[in-house]
């Protein structure tokens, strides 16, 4: 048996042709783009790629993208007045800060300062709170992609099924929890106390990992036909491709677990993009909900 491949970049880019739809028929109907503000603090490589990414997407979608970047030592007072001036611009829809932010800087504040409804990351409590109510919010978009994926695999109905989701972050772990509780699955979190992590696995329809170690789940902790959703991204050494070359694998041993899987998500290519589209989804669904017209379906 040899898994399904869920293929997060097809999803992703369907979601952004959705994305695109609405907007052009916001522009039309109502006479405004959606806009996006990323700030970014610092010279982080990584979080420089993917502000850039965010920022060619969002425009791609013919939303604005409003882009600051600061230098790493600004005050986190500059900072957070930067974040009151953008809830209070009625041009921006959608506020996100990329983490990480430097040292110095409190980012449990920053995340408090952003207004709720502008929380296009869904990081913010209120938008938390929401989801454990099974409230409409602002859903943090790898934990959204996360479950559309596995709909993808499984179907739109998750009722009554096993979900394990390894890993209890606030970014992915426990809101991917929630996420699957109000699909009506029955959910076991597991993390670094639980016992006998492999024998839990094993019970789950959907097996969520979420924990940021290298190919920690093997092939044998696999329920036969299980949807797997490998959120994971970590470097590892790969001599195979030449001295000091490096290659992306999950937290899922893949070759070992796509045999045993109904359907699989892969490293790179899986959850990933999934990210950034659920997050021009989300500032389109703010700009809507700002201005009290109905929601595009996405």
């Amino acid at each position: 048996m040899t898994a399904k491949i869920i293929d997060g970049k097809a999803r992703a880019a369907k979601i952004r042709e959705t994305v695109k739809s609405a907007v052009a028929a916001l522009k039309a109907t109502h006479g405004f783009e959606p806009g996006l503000a990323v700030v970014l603090v610092g010279e982080d490589p990584a979080s420089q790629v993917y502000v850039s990414s965010k920022v060619r997407q969002t425009e791609e979608c013919g939303m604005r993208s409003i882009e600051h970047r600061l230098p790493a030592d600004t005050p986190e007072a500059e900072l957070l007045a930067l974040v009151r001036s953008l809830n209070e611009d009625p041009s921006i829809d959608g506020i996100l800060v990329q983490m990480p932010l430097p040292a110095h800087i409190d980012s449990d504040a920053v995340v408090l300062a952003i207004d709720p409804a502008k929380d296009v990351d869904g990081l913010h409590p209120e938008n938390a709170g929401r989801i454990v109510l099974g409230k409409s919010g602002l859903v943090p978009c790898t934990p959204q992609g996360c479950v559309i994926l596995t709909k993808d695999a499984l179907g739109d109905d998750l009722s009554g099924m096993n979900a394990v989701v390894l890993g209890r972050s606030i970014l992915v772990g426990k809101p991917v929890a929630l996420l699957l509780q109000n699909e009506n699955c029955t959910v076991t979190m597991a993390h670094s106390r639980t016992r006998d992590i492999p024998a839990l696995c094993r019970q789950a329809d959907i097996l969520v990992a979420a924990v940021g170690r290298p190919e920690m789940v093997r092939g044998d902790w696999v329920k036969p036909g299980a949807a797997v959703i490998d959120v994971g991204i970590n470097r590892v050494a790969a001599p195979e491709k030449g001295e000091g070359k490096t290659k992306l694998v999950g937290d899922v041993a893949y070759m070992e677990a796509a045999e045993v899987a109904g359907a699989i998500t892969p490293v790179p290519g899986g959850v990933g993009p999934m990210t950034i589209a659920c997050l021009l989804a989300n500032t389109v669904r703010a700009a809507c909900r700002i201005r009290e017209i109905e929601e595009p379906a996405l």
